[in-house]
């Protein structure tokens, strides 16, 4: 079976049962909710023996979230059709991801974050060793990252920090060097739900039968 069938199956047992995060409510500025701004993240699983997620890490210069690991995405412009419109052109901006490269299967529900953002995952497929540039205003590195790995319960973690005179708790991955944690590490924590991949990180593999 196909990564992409793969994905396709898990995506369709969804039942919407599943209770997903929807960011650190002790987070949230209260003012925003009911008027969050629309945004889209490209998760591109990578198509190789071992899939990959493809993963951004922002510029250190940037003002908001320098630094910070992130999937190719961002705001919706008005011109976009839907969601997933939105995803497909921020990748193509940030990492060059041309759109005939990428087999989308859908978008999954959004997770609001505490910036007042909206942000719907729209899952994809994309080939390996595609020539993949960073926009060096936005994006400082393009690297990926084993699912077995992300969606191993065992490399994801719950940190506590103090921040604005109270105790805040994030979610948290370290992979390939980088720290992945905050609304990236949230997502891929609620895709690993919503998919079933906790259960059996390995699944995905193409040595492990379908």
């Amino acid at each position: 079976m196909t990564l992409e069938a793969r994905l396709t199956a898990r995506l369709a047992q969804y039942s919407g049962g599943i209770v997903l995060a929807d960011g650190d409510d002790q987070w949230r500025d209260h003012n925003h909710v009911g008027a969050e701004m629309a945004a889209s993240v490209l998760v591109a699983f990578v198509d190789r023996p071992h899939p990959t997620l493809l993963l951004t890490r922002r510029p250190d210069h940037m003002r908001s979230h320098s630094g910070q690991v992130a999937f190719p995405g961002g705001r919706a412009d008005a011109d976009d059709a839907d969601s997933i419109a939105t995803a497909l052109r921020e990748a193509r901006e940030e990492v060059a991801l041309a759109e005939q490269h990428v087999r989308v299967i859908g978008a999954v529900p959004t997770y609001l974050t505490n910036t007042g953002y909206r942000i719907t995952p729209v899952l994809a497929v994309i080939s390996p060793d595609l020539p993949l540039v960073p926009q060096p205003t936005e994006v400082a590195r393009i690297f990926e990252v084993r699912c077995d790995h992300l969606f191993d319960p065992a490399m994801q973690r719950q940190e506590t920090v103090e921040w604005q005179g109270a105790m805040r708790t994030y979610w948290e991955v370290l992979a390939d060097g980088e720290r992945v944690w905050g609304v990236t590490a949230g997502i891929i924590r609620n895709i690993g739900d919503l998919l079933g991949l906790h259960a059996n990180p390995r699944c995905l593999n193409r040595d492990v039968r379908a």
